[in-house]
């Protein structure tokens, strides 16, 4: 482990004239993890007709710079890029960039295997992400390879939740680059560009407090000063026997005003994928270091010096300033009056929802290979891992891929990376199921059952399925497939009738679809197994347009007979009723040649030319109804390009909505962005609330924002907010949860209203920099058709919470089915649990994997936030030792949220906002003993636990 060389109280920082305004010159470079050019061309250069960009000649360059004055420094980011590179140096390389990094003259900062996105990600698969680059930077540099700043450069709009994860990783500061211009100009005014943000509603201050600074020029560097090869800035001419003489010129230029609170400024020099020839950068930073400097025996009161961004934060903190406080985020992000960024919420809805369920399969796949031990990764099926996966899954988190803002090769190339590490998974899971059943029968996956089809239940008589949970707690979970006959018999592992049903599905060609229900999964990671004979009675299908009402237990449905629309929603156990109406709508959006003559919609912007959307079909085809004891569905036909599926289960308490968009058609000349709107009767007064990241829960309201005055200048654009798991609507009475399976973006343009984007289909590329219309082409090339589902819940606002929190995680960590052909042998074991008992429903088991040989790590989280339920957001108590059934836990270590730091050794820098730190909504609970964990509301615990296998 590399020890820091100690200056002036700071890690390696340079020394700074507290009498003098310092400007901390940044030397960087942003690397996209793939975005016009794929990661792999970017790390090569390869097709540099699309971008001129080679991050592997940039790192050679910058670290051979960086040997020639030891007053240079430099940072980097994205770890996914730097592993690799890594990887390819010889050992004397290796030695001297360890050096550079003992030294502080090398940093790295963010450290994550990306840099994320903040409106489409999911915490989750953020964390894994962020936890994956540090823990490389660990292995490889030790403490002096941790990075201390986070820094969202180029991400579009900042959400609470991330800023909350930083915090909890440790971080001392927060820096990003784009801020909406009406904000940006009220903070240079006030100068409160930099301010601490009180992430958590929920934590105890300071735990979620983390302090962020807005760059005063995006990433780039001042105009006039970027000396990169990419550059056509005019480099500093010293000579002053030459004509073309240019230094008092350059430094009177730099010698700007500054929009700060304190006497130290921060610049970046640098931009995407610069520093190819380092040279060029170092030799006139030099001089401009060197020339302005000489001006202080002139008396100039300003001093230049290299610097990084913890440097920099270092000397914020000690000025021991008061800092204003932002409790709310940073969504949404505009750069001009009519340039809002709120399409990307929604672009590419199929690689949306790809990137979702892989991150399922990860958890599964992370989660077998601990509990099936060493056989998993070298077992019956092979050699499997789940590292593949992994860094499939931290690439997907980059700024340009599931955010839906990259060209089209590379969202392919995105796709065929989870593909990848599927199939390295799925032998890992095999391996596992194999071990904890003890059947080596072949096993499969379906991998097309979105689109019903599965070769082995069409063809097999008589085949068992498996059911794996990846949830700590029992799930109902119905399951669809196709098959190849009418009648069929469905038993548990106990040999238990199972409730079941076939019938035909009207947009799957007729295939038969074998639909069971009630498919209840005890506990973490049971082994259902469930075997198909001929014998059972068909289900009732009805063609008819005469629908009124559907009721089970929980919930009634009334539909419009006249219209063939959902006309109310009845929870019948608190004896609510609220009219709802939903339908299909598409938004013309604007179009143009240049950005100049009019601001188009694309893949990052939503600019519609007008703020009423155009009915897709004022009444929906009923084709069939499907009434049995189990389910109740009937199927909408809007148009030959939009259709949906209304069920409702027994013994659930939401309503389920599939919709099918696309191909979206652009015959007419006219780009679409596809909403559905759910029109009700309460009263919610323009609020309404969206979830950050899929955890905390943020009050939004039509044309407003909470730390400025807004001037509205997009009435529909400019009040859309990202969703990723949740948004809600209520009034004092009634509260309609819409729970998503993917990242969308959504907004209440109308009291009692809640719309939801699902689809964009465009024809004008928007001028931010992809260069490509967003008009996905699909299988077909007529355009990309996609299916989603959104579940409805219906409750009393204080009983909300009770009902959506295990609702979105259980659409976010989804059961895997895997089938086997014929019946399962005698000695195989049809059932199996890895924890010893359920978790309690506050409690979500956000992270089991293999960290090395004998230890593994976890994660625990109180999922919900303080005051939002009577009974689940109180502390709650784990024991560790009485989790798992086939792991001993020998020994707890806590971690820090990104697993690089022990929790012990956490020590961040503390701000003073000039107010008193409100208490949190509830208080904090201490363990009870070593082996027993608390968790308060909305609280993460990370763990190295030292195991041995029973």
């Amino acid at each position: 482990m590399g020890v820091r060389q100690e200056i002036d109280g700071g890690y390696s920082c340079p020394a700074t004239n507290p009498s003098m305004l310092n400007v901390h010159l940044v030397p960087h470079t942003h690397d996209d993890v793939g975005w016009l050019k794929t990661v792999d061309q970017y790390y090569y250069g390869d097709r540099n007709y699309i971008q001129h960009a080679g991050v592997q000649y940039i790192l050679d360059s910058v670290i051979d710079q960086l040997q020639k004055d030891p007053a240079r420094r430099f940072i980097y980011v994205e770890t996914a890029f730097f592993y690799r590179w890594w990887r390819q140096q010889s050992q004397d390389t290796r030695r001297i960039v360890t050096q550079l990094v003992n030294e502080g003259r090398l940093e790295f900062i963010n450290g994550g295997w990306c840099m994320s996105d903040e409106a489409t990600t999911h915490y989750s698969a953020v964390i894994d992400q962020m936890t994956l680059g540090l823990r490389f930077l660990n292995d490889t540099f030790g403490e002096c390879g941790r990075p201390r700043v986070a820094w969202h450069i180029d991400p579009f709009g900042h959400a609470r939740e991330h800023a909350s994860i930083f915090a909890q990783m440790g971080y001392d500061g927060f820096f990003f680059g784009r801020l909406d211009y009406q904000d940006k100009a009220r903070r240079m005014k006030t100068k409160e560009m930099e301010m601490l943000w009180r992430a958590s509603e929920s934590l105890t201050p300071p735990l979620a407090d983390l302090f962020t600074g807005v760059l005063p020029n995006g990433y780039n560097p001042p105009e006039g000063f970027c000396w990169d090869q990419s550059c056509n800035d005019a480099p500093i001419r010293d000579d002053p026997d030459l004509e073309d003489y240019n230094v008092d010129e350059i430094v009177q230029r730099f010698l700007n005003a500054a929009f700060y609170k304190t006497n130290h400024i921060i610049m970046t020099m640098g931009s995407d994928f610069q520093y190819e020839n380092a040279n060029l950068w170092y030799k006139n930073m030099d001089k401009l270091i060197k020339y302005v400097n000489a001006l202080q025996a002139k008396g100039s009161k300003v001093n230049v010096l290299y610097s990084t961004p913890s440097c920099y934060l270092q000397e914020l903190n000690l000025a021991n300033l008061t800092w204003p406080l932002k409790t709310d985020d940073f969504f949404p992000y505009a750069d001009d009056a009519h340039d809002f960024w709120t399409g990307y919420f929604t672009s590419r809805p199929a690689l949306k929802l790809y990137e979702r369920l892989s991150n399922s399969r990860l958890q599964t796949c992370n989660q077998l290979e601990v509990l099936g031990g060493p056989k998993s990764t070298s077992g019956p099926f092979g050699e499997g891992d789940s590292d593949t996966m992994s860094k499939a899954m931290g690439v997907a988190q980059h700024h340009d891929a599931v955010s839906g803002t990259e060209k089209q090769h590379v969202a392919y190339d995105y796709a065929r990376r989870l593909a990848t590490g599927w199939a390295h998974c799925e032998v890992l899971v095999r391996n596992s199921l194999a071990v904890l059943s003890g059947s080596e029968s072949p096993r499969v996956f379906c991998e097309n059952l979105n689109i019903s089809v599965c070769p082995l239940t069409e063809s097999s008589q008589k085949f068992s399925m498996n059911v794996y949970n990846p949830l700590g707690r029992t799930v109902s979970w119905p399951v669809r497939l196709p098959v190849n006959g009418s009648l069929y018999n469905v038993t548990d592992s106990n040999g238990k009738a199972v409730d079941s049903q076939v019938g035909n599905y009207v947009f799957m060609s007729f295939k038969h679809i074998c639909n069971i229900y009630d498919m209840k999964s005890s506990s973490l990671l049971p082994l259902l197994s469930v075997r198909w004979f001929y014998g059972l009675s068909p289900h009732i299908s009805i063609n008819s347009k005469s629908i009124l009402v559907y009721v089970f237990k929980f919930l009634k449905v009334n539909f419009d007979d006249t219209t063939g629309l959902l006309s109310s929603l009845t929870n019948l156990e608190t004896n609510q009723t609220i009219r709802l109406t939903q339908n299909f709508y598409w938004y013309n959006a604007s179009a143009g040649n240049n950005k100049e003559s009019h601001q188009t919609s694309g893949a990052y912007i939503f600019r519609p030319n007008s703020s009423d959307p155009f009915v897709i079909n004022k009444t929906a085809e009923i084709q069939t109804v499907t009434v049995s004891s189990t389910v109740q569905e009937v199927t909408q036909w809007f148009s030959p390009w939009v259709s949906q599926v209304v069920r409702l289960y027994e013994g659930h308490r939401e309503l389920e909505l599939e919709w099918t968009v696309g191909p979206v058609p652009i015959a007419d000349g006219l780009g679409k962005e596809v909403i559905t709107r759910l029109d009700t009767d309460i009263e919610s007064s323009d609020y309404f609330y969206t979830d950050s990241n899929g955890r905390e829960v943020l009050e939004r309201r039509k044309d407003y924002r909470p730390t400025w005055d807004l001037k509205q200048t997009e009435p529909i654009a400019g009040n859309y907010y990202p969703i990723n798991s949740r948004a809600y609507i209520k009034d004092d009475k009634h509260q309609l949860t819409v729970v998503t399976d993917r990242s969308q973006g959504a907004s209440s343009i109308y009291n009692g209203s809640l719309e939801i984007m699902l689809h964009r289909r465009l024809l004008y590329d928007d001028f931010r920099g992809v260069g490509e219309p967003l008009s996905e082409p699909g299988e077909f090339f007529d355009g990309l058709v996609a299916r989603g589902r959104l579940l409805l819940a219906l409750t009393p606002p204080k009983m909300a919470a009770d009902v959506h929190r295990p609702l979105a995680q259980g659409m976010v960590l989804q059961p895997l089915l895997s089938f086997q052909d014929g019946t399962p042998l005698a000695n195989t074991k049809l059932e199996f649990s890895g924890l010893q008992a359920a978790l309690p429903p506050a409690v979500h088991l956000l992270t089991l994997s293999q960290w090395d040989k004998d230890s593994v790590l976890i994660r625990l989280e109180h999922q919900y936030q303080a005051k939002e339920s009577e009974t689940h957001s109180q502390p709650v108590t784990v024991n560790l030792q009485k989790l798992f059934s086939t792991l001993e836990v020998l020994g707890a270590s806590e971690m820090s949220l990104g697993a690089n730091q022990w929790k012990e050794d956490m020590n961040r820098l503390q701000w003073n906002t000039g107010t008193k730190a409100s208490l949190p909504l509830s208080l904090s609970a201490k363990d009870p003993s070593p082996w027993e964990v608390t968790l308060n509301p909305m609280e993460i615990r990370t763990f190295l636990l030292r195991v041995r296998q029973l």
